[in-house]
């Protein structure tokens, strides 16, 4: 196998296509909250690199998201997929901080099936251990390995018709009995007061399903920043906000992202009053006609449980809620990593008991 050839760049060609994560918009976005960013040709192929440090700055990881693009029919050769990380990783190192501890990858491969990407990725960690290729698989996934995308390609007809009987009746019902759904951009005159809703709504919706969420001001300057560089003539994803209203009471809100390849459902909240509307149905309807109008191949309704069939699973609803909406549901391989020093398995460790406090055991307190 040929070295990798890699050149840091300052200018990107690579503006608003793709995936979202791999843009400059949202690498840029992500260094305005705790992230650095630096941008290669790798391979003569354009790439973002996040470097997030921690321990004040003792310490530092960097993370390639939905990189490199692995083709179906090269699945076949684990070995040199694991070698090809491998290299990326090595051939990184010179241009990342010392004190970098591991670059972690989420490579761009899907699956038909939870098990056909669980037995690749036990094979691909084997194959590296017995031909002494560095490569983990990571503690805990950066992005949701689990999703469902709708394709846009189809007309509207067809991408209702393809939905769950009862999401249809559920959408028609919301319409019906008076459900509105307002859309607020970047530039909206009104739009602090709008955000601030939609961090209520938020704070609630953790509260009842015990989940975490980005600080307001997150939110606040996602949506701003990229209304602020659309105004500059940049080819950037639009960030939007979208608030289901009942007789003027706000009682739901989504995020979006559209780019010209993909729309992503981003963040969604919901008040515990009027659940009953549907309001939560209305607002991925107006999304996905949003989306389709833009110009996106597919909407990508971004995470849930791969398993969620089960009744029995504590994701059931959302997985349900999800996948009704007729899309095709895609199973990523999720994140590995590359040690790259002697601290690597400390980290791992602790941030396998990280995820288990939170996943685990404040779940248990706050008696989810």
């Amino acid at each position: 196998m040929s070295e990798i050839v890699i050149k840091k760049i300052d200018e990107s060609k690579c503006q608003n296509s793709g995936s979202f994560l791999q843009t400059p918009f949202w690498c840029s976005f992500k260094a305005r909250h705790g992230w650095t960013y630096r941008r290669f040709l790798i391979d003569e192929k354009e790439c973002g690199v996040l470097i997030r440090s921690f321990c004040k700055k003792m310490f530092s990881i960097a993370y390639i998201p939905l990189f490199p693009k692995i083709q179906s029919t090269e699945l076949q050769d684990k070995t040199k997929i694991a070698l090809t990380l491998n290299k990326i990783a090595m051939a990184l190192k010179q241009f990342l901080p010392k004190n970098t501890i591991a670059v972690r990858f989420d490579p761009d491969i899907s699956f038909d099936t939870p098990k056909a990407r669980n037995d690749f990725n036990a094979e691909i960690i084997k194959l590296a251990h017995s031909n002494s290729i560095k490569l983990k698989k990571s503690s805990v996934d950066i992005q949701p390995p689990d999703s469902t995308q709708v394709d846009l390609t189809q007309d509207l007809d067809i991408i209702l018709e393809k939905m769950h009987q009862k999401w249809r009746y559920n959408i028609r019902l919301s319409e019906r009995k008076g459900v509105i759904v307002k859309h607020y951009l970047g530039n909206s005159l009104n739009l602090s007061e709008k955000v601030d809703k939609f961090y209520e709504l938020t704070k609630e919706t953790n509260l009842r399903d015990g989940n975490s969420s980005h600080a307001k001001s997150y939110y606040l300057d996602l949506i701003t920043y990229s209304a602020q560089e659309i105004a500059k003539g940049n080819d950037v994803p639009v960030i939007s906000l979208y608030i289901a209203e009942h007789e003027g009471e706000e009682i739901a809100s989504i995020m979006t992202l559209f780019s010209h390849d993909e729309s992503i459902y981003l963040y969604g909240a919901s008040s515990n009053k009027k659940r009953n509307l549907m309001p939560n149905h209305l607002l991925q309807w107006t999304a996905i006609k949003d989306a389709k109008n833009f110009g996106s191949k597919y909407y990508d309704l971004y995470g849930m449980p791969p398993e969620g069939k089960n009744e029995n699973h504590p994701m059931h609803g959302l997985y349900m809620f999800k996948s009704n909406f007729g899309g095709k549901n895609i199973h990523r391989a999720g994140s590995f990593d590359v040690p790259l020093n002697m601290f690597y398995p400390l980290y791992s460790m602790l941030e396998k008991l990280r995820s288990f406090w939170h996943k685990v055991i404040l779940k248990k307190i706050r008696g989810r």
